[in-house]
């Protein structure tokens, strides 16, 4: 398959650049794969479209405040972007400008309350980078990061939680998983009391989600590596759906993933892990574990819009796509969602 086959014209003012005033006020389109039927709602009305007994998992994992300006010793502006914690207080990070952040560089940040060292330069031209201070780290990144919105925003983030699900919980993502934002408390809770279930699993982002494919096929892309793991608890109730033959429903392509990086090639079945997935998802394969997808409108020829794709069959996500530019909905990480049955 060509990268190209998964290409599609987007009008650059479909880009939400900012959060909708209330979350579940999004627009959602339903896509049935049976009927091949397209509906247009409000995401609140997903509620309509779960069953009692259903099993909804989501990503619980945290954004961090991941990127950081500072200076060098010299007075130069410096930014730097945290992607990874290899070990302690040293992470893989994006560095700008690159080319004059060499090994044994220090730089300063806040005033002296972070300073970070240079120590390797990694494959891809990334940094391994030590930090120093005193205190606990995530709250200083909390007083001087800024969320690390995707390139394609363009526009300040007013309030630093509408970048992060209601339920976000374990620190580490450089980006969020997208398709949780358009959830909040109260429709958790009614979903809740209409018998559905609700299980987690934790993987962290990376920044790799958003680098485009630079391949001429599909089948050549090497994925990036994300890791992840899921609880004992979450395994016996999404194990119990699929023994009963409930749906497992996945919220967002990175709770996706991770269930079908895990499932078992017969039975759908999970374990209980923690590793890192480079699954890659596109058309022919054969989702072992998900019954259906919440999430996004994704970039014209990526990894994600293959995905879907493998769910829906390429020829429908391309019409709803189509559909979707016509009827002007918000497109990426602050836009509008759909809920593929």
């Amino acid at each position: 398959m060509k990268v190209t086959d998964f290409d599609y014209e987007l009008p650059e003012e479909l880009i939400a650049q900012t959060p909708i005033k209330k979350r579940d006020e999004s627009r959602l389109m339903i896509l049935n794969r049976k009927n091949q039927t397209i509906e247009h709602k409000i995401f609140r009305d997903i509620i309509d479209y779960l069953k009692p007994g259903d099993v909804l998992v989501r990503n619980n994992t945290k954004v961090i405040p991941a990127r950081i300006y500072g200076k060098k010793e010299t007075g130069a502006n410096v930014e730097f972007l945290l992607l990874n914690n290899i070990e302690k207080d040293i992470w893989e990070t994006i560095v700008r400008p690159g080319n004059k952040l060499h090994v044994g560089t220090k730089v300063i940040f806040g005033d002296g309350i972070l300073v970070a060292e240079i120590l390797d330069i990694m494959p891809g031209g990334t940094r391994k980078v030590e930090f120093k201070y005193k205190g606990i780290f995530n709250e200083i990144l909390d007083e001087i990061g800024l969320m690390p919105l995707p390139p394609y925003i363009h526009e300040n983030l007013k309030e630093k939680d509408r970048y992060q699900t209601v339920y976000a919980k374990y620190e580490g993502s450089a980006a969020a998983p997208t398709a949780g934002l358009h959830f909040t408390e109260d429709l958790l809770e009614k979903i809740k009391q209409k018998g559905i279930e609700i299980a987690n699993v934790t993987l962290h982002v990376g920044i790799g989600t958003f680098r485009p494919v630079k391949e001429e096929t599909v089948e050549a892309h090497k994925m990036h590596s994300e890791h992840f793991y899921i609880k004992q608890e979450d395994v016996e109730k999404i194990n119990k759906a699929k023994q009963e033959k409930r749906r497992v429903i996945a919220v967002g392509t990175t709770s996706c993933r991770v269930l079908e990086s895990i499932a078992d090639e017969k039975t759908g079945m999970v374990k209980q892990i923690e590793d890192d997935t480079q699954i890659f998802i596109y058309p022919g394969y054969k989702f072992k574990c998900i019954d259906g997808l919440i999430t996004n409108f994704h970039l014209p020829q990526s990894t994600l819009l293959m995905l879907v794709s493998a769910l829906a069959s390429k020829d429908f996500i391309m019409k709803a796509y189509k559909e979707a530019v016509k009827e002007k909905y918000r497109f990426f990480s602050f836009g509008d969602a759909m809920f593929i049955e």
